[in-house]
C-alpha cells in the first residue's frame, strides 16, 4: 500500500479491526519512510447483476437509482436516515446473494416495496402506484385495504424488537 503524504511503497499494518458489520477490514497503516499514520478499507468486490428492463434492455445496477427511487417515495415522510440505508444495504445484499448475473427491475421493485412497507404505509403506497401503475381507483383501494389488514411498520418493529430481546428506543423511527 503507498503511503498518501510520501508516496513510499513501505507501509505496515498497525491495526486491523472489522468495520461495516463485518463487511470490511479497518486497518491502520504507518509509512516506514515518513512515519505518518493512515486508514484503509478492505472490502470483497462483489458485482451487482445487470438489471433486465421491462422492455428486455439491459444496464448496469445503479444503486443512486434505487436510493432515488425510495427517497422520492419517502419524501416528507418522518422515516429515519439510518433506516433508509439500512433497507438499501439490505437490497444491495440481496442482489448480491442471489448469484444471478442478471435480475429484472421487477424483482427489484418487489424488494423496495417489501422495505417500503417495512419503513412507512405512505411510502410503500407511493412508490406502489407508480410501481404497479394503478389504471383505477378500484386497484389502488384494494392495495390500500391490503395494506390495512397488515401490521404496521411500527407494530412490525415492536414485534421484531421482541424477537430479537431488544427494547425499542421511544423514537419510533
Amino acid at each position: 500500500m503507498q503511503c498518501p503524504f510520501c508516496q513510499n511503497e513501505d507501509t505496515r499494518v498497525v491495526d486491523s479491526r472489522l468495520a461495516d458489520e463485518g463487511d470490511s477490514v479497518r486497518r491502520r497503516r504507518e509509512c516506514q519512510a515518513c512515519s505518518e499514520r493512515f486508514t484503509t478499507f478492505e472490502r470483497a468486490e462483489l458485482r451487482l447483476p445487470q438489471m433486465i428492463k421491462s422492455d428486455n434492455r439491459r444496464e448496469p445496477f445503479s444503486e443512486e437509482k434505487l436510493r432515488a427511487g425510495m427517497m422520492r417515495a419517502l419524501q416528507k415522510r418522518p422515516v429515519d436516515t439510518d433506516a433508509v440505508e439500512e433497507a438499501i444495504h439490505r437490497i444491495l445484499h440481496k442482489a448480491r446473494a442471489s448469484g444471478e448475473r442478471e435480475l429484472s427491475t421487477q424483482q427489484i421493485g418487489e424488494w423496495v416495496m417489501q422495505e417500503l412497507s417495512d419503513l412507512d404505509e405512505v411510502a410503500y403506497v407511493r412508490f406502489a402506484s407508480v410501481y404497479h401503475s394503478f389504471q383505477d381507483l378500484d386497484a389502488f383501494s384494494e392495495e390500500v385495504k391490503r395494506l390495512k389488514s397488515q401490521p404496521s411498520p411500527s407494530v412490525k418493529r415492536r414485534q421484531l424488537s421482541l424477537l430479537s430481546g431488544k427494547e425499542e428506543s421511544g423514537s419510533g423511527n
